[in-house]
């Protein structure tokens, strides 16, 4: 089974930017980025497929850009002007997914990276 090992979590001030990086044991189609909710259960951010096309949630393209190594079986996730409101767990997720997007249930998954935004 595909190992996601998520890094490049870490503690910024408000307007900050961090890039998270996962990396893959092979490579697989589909790779995405989720934030863990407040209310609970994961919040999708962004897919990217194995032709480097991202899908992004809402208005999150608007900060956040997804991107992909497939070199290196590898994705990242550059956030930029990040806010209070963006400290949560980040986890990689994979799967064999076609149609590759984030509204896919995805079966994979990284341990997460802690990303903390102070004010």
């Amino acid at each position: 089974q595909v190992q996601l090992v998520e890094s490049g979590g870490g503690s910024v001030q408000t307007g900050g930017s961090l890039r998270l990086t996962c990396k893959a044991s092979e490579s697989i189609l589909c790779m995405a980025w989720f934030r863990q909710s407040p209310h609970g259960g994961r919040e999708a951010l962004a897919t990217i497929d194995g032709l480097k096309s991202p899908t992004y949630v809402g208005s999150v393209a608007t900060r956040f850009t997804i991107s992909r190594d497939n070199d290196k079986n590898t994705i990242y996730l550059q956030m930029n002007n990040l806010r209070p409101g963006d400290t949560s767990m980040y986890y990689c997720a994979a799967g064999t997914l076609v149609p590759c997007n984030p509204w896919r249930k995805f079966d994979t998954w990284g341990q997460g990276t802690q990303v903390n935004v102070s004010s």
